[in-house]
């Protein structure tokens, strides 16, 4: 009988990949008010530009341990101070966020350090003043609260997780716990985040179901620790060697197949 719900975060309730894609819209255009650039190839050399410093950085290793990406990068403070590797973060990343946005314009021919650093800043306010939830995000989690016990799995900062939160406060009130990776010290797919979850809600595996939207930590970490797996494949991805139990194409579908328990 499942008894409780694991839910992922970002691109599984919250659609945090659109949120970043505003963010570079809304930015590239204003570059483009003040330089003769292109905004579609000034976002794919901010984006490329990004990857490899952030890749670059003493901290990658430890980023992908946890679960950061370069974009998260991009617009995160860090402020978490129980960890080395985010306090180093924390002096990293306002000078690679300039980097990025200055490499960027570089490559399009434009040398120009405080436009950049003007790009840098306004693409974090641009990231915090739009955060979207999936439509069919709080029809289900208002359909299963009262049968189900849900929890927030999420890799990340938890300085930054409880940011995104904060900006849709109404998702906090529907989890009895809110567990992130950096909080731990390892993310998904490690176990380590999955088997805290069921110590600290007493929970056996078979009593849990996991929903996620990404293959190589959501499912491949519930399929290790012995956890039913549901992948939301909304962009009909290829699931390559990683088998969830099960698949949807919307949140909403879950609740179907939840009737089947």
């Amino acid at each position: 009988m499942i008894k409780a719900v694991f839910f992922d975060l970002d691109d599984t309730l919250l659609w945090d990949s659109k949120s970043i894609q505003r963010a570079f819209e809304e930015t590239c255009e204003y570059a483009c008010t003040k330089v003769e650039v292109d905004s579609d190839k000034l976002e794919e050399e901010v984006r490329n530009s990004a990857r490899e410093l952030y890749s670059s950085y003493e901290t990658f290793e430890f980023t992908q341990m946890i679960g950061i990406n370069p974009f998260e990068g991009l617009w995160g403070d860090f402020q978490d101070d129980h960890h080395e590797q985010f306090s180093n973060m924390k002096k990293i990343v306002p000078v690679y966020r300039d980097k990025a946005w200055t490499s960027g314009l570089q490559r399009l021919g434009v040398n120009n350090k405080e436009l950049g650093k003007d790009l840098a800043e306004r693409f974090r306010i641009e990231r915090k003043k739009h955060p979207f939830v999936y439509q069919d995000t709080f029809q289900v989690l208002n359909t299963l609260k009262g049968d189900y016990v849900l929890v927030l799995l999420t890799n990340g900062s938890p300085q930054l997780q409880h940011t995104k939160l904060q900006m849709t406060q109404e998702l906090m009130r529907y989890f009895k716990e809110i567990i992130i990776s950096g909080a731990i010290g390892k993310g998904k797919p490690d176990t380590a985040m999955f088997l805290h979850a069921l110590d600290r809600l007493s929970l056996k595996k078979e009593e849990v179901i996991m929903v996620g939207d990404n293959l190589r930590t959501d499912i491949l970490g519930a399929n290790r620790t012995g956890i039913k797996s549901v992948w939301i494949n909304r962009h009909d991805h290829n699931q390559g060697d990683i088998n969830p139990d099960y698949e949807i194409k919307e949140l909403s579908e879950l609740l179907d197949l939840l009737k089947q328990f």
